[in-house]
């Protein structure tokens, strides 16, 4: 019966990385799947145990929980409870996660294959899309746009999922040198792949997140082998300037940004603007937080205090730019004020106590995450929810049972 149950759990795990890219109802269901069967075994009542007694479980709920009592004070439920329930894997996996879940390291191993495989396929049918519109997908990033993407052109968070493919097949690439050569070379094909990709696509999320893996990765190298933390220093600085002579969606994007660059400085309003929309928005999230300052406005009512901020303050806003706050960190404070801040950044900082089979991979993960909601609210979304949760959970599930 074990057994069984670990091979189901085993299969809702590579589900749930398909259906992420095949079908939203589908990444629903096998995820309901798989929090069911987490909890059909004897020792219930050890798994809720271990789920007060680990900071990593309980701290991400926290981000569900702190939401769910904003309902108290705000006005529009409706809006409230398609927050509350976008927000829903923030509990049921972190409760799932605290089971024993007990794979096999050929398991574990599998899983991270198939999560790079998968990764993997979703760049190429990105990348076949930007062949076949060359020209027009190029002009697009003199415009704000990106190339078609999976995740219903999610761009945020796929770039995401790259950076941390990319980091995984990385670390394959070495530690599998003497193992399995062909799988480190392969490995080491993919990751060279990706690493272009990530520049091809030129989302900052994505890119700026491989940038601080790479550096935190050259920084353990100096102090380990200095001539290898160098040499991917050199790639670290090299790289972007051989991206901008070579690749046209990079170099269309960094001039867009240098054209967008005093109105992001100065928070100044240019309509359609990406970077200065973020920044006025992030500066709207402030004002209403400000508001009621200990309680925050409710997350309900969060968008609806953030266009009477738009309206009161830049009355030439267009309606597709009057949008939530964009960082998580301005979402919570808005929402539940500066306890709400407090609290994200209390949760941030938990995994970096958290001790693993493989510090540096774990330490890179959580810092990119925590970075990319500085600027994003990849919290309210379902694909931004499930991917932050599970990938976060997936990671220290594995490593803190097996050494990478």
């Amino acid at each position: 019966m074990q057994k069984n149950r670990i091979s189901i759990l085993f299969y809702c795990c590579v589900s749930m990385l398909a259906a992420l890219f095949i079908s939203r109802a589908m990444l629903s269901v096998t995820l309901a799947v798989f929090v069911v069967v987490s909890f059909i075994h004897s020792g219930i009542r050890k798994q809720i145990r271990q789920f007060f007694s680990s900071p990593l479980l309980w701290g991400m709920s926290l981000l569900f929980l702190m939401p769910l009592l904003s309902g108290l004070w705000s006005e529009d439920k409706k809006e409230w409870l398609d927050i509350i329930r976008i927000k829903l894997p923030l509990l049921f996996l972190p409760l799932a996660f605290a089971g024993p879940i007990h794979f096999s390291k050929k398991q574990w191993e599998w899983l991270g294959y198939i999560f790079i495989a998968i990764i993997t396929l979703a760049s190429l049918w990105s990348m076949y899309h930007y062949v076949s519109n060359f020209s027009e997908a190029n002009e697009g990033y003199l415009q704000a746009k990106t190339i078609i993407t999976p995740l219903e052109n999610d761009h945020i968070r796929f770039s995401w999922l790259i950076s941390v493919a990319a980091l995984l097949a990385g670390w394959l690439t070495v530690i599998k040198r003497n193992e399995n050569k062909t799988v480190s070379i392969v490995s080491a094909i993919i990751l060279a792949w990706l690493v272009i990709f990530l520049h091809i696509l030129a989302a900052r999320t994505g890119l700026i997140s491989f940038y601080i893996m790479l550096a935190g990765v050259a920084l353990w190298l100096i102090a380990k082998k200095i001539k290898y933390g160098i040499a991917l220093l050199i790639i670290l600085i090299t790289l972007p300037v051989i991206a901008y002579q070579l690749l046209p969606t990079f170099q269309n994007r960094v001039n867009y940004f240098k054209y967008e660059f005093d109105f992001f400085k100065k928070a100044n309003y240019l309509p359609g603007a990406n970077d200065a929309v973020r920044v006025i928005s992030i500066k709207a999230g402030w004002g209403v937080m400000n508001k009621q300052p200990l309680t925050g406005v409710g997350f309900g009512d969060l968008l609806s205090e953030t266009k009477k901020y738009y309206e009161s303050n830049i009355s030439q806003m267009l309606e597709a730019d009057k949008i939530y706050p964009s960082s998580e960190w301005m979402m919570y404070g808005a929402g539940s004020g500066w306890p709400g801040i407090l609290l994200f950044t209390f949760v941030m900082i938990i995994p970096f106590w958290i001790k693993t089979g493989n510090p540096l991979l774990w330490c890179l993960l959580n810092a990119t995450a925590a970075f990319s909601f500085l600027f994003d609210i990849g919290l309210e979304v379902q694909f931004g929810v499930f991917i932050y949760s599970f990938i976060i959970l997936w990671w220290w599930k594995w490593l803190k049972t097996e050494k990478v």
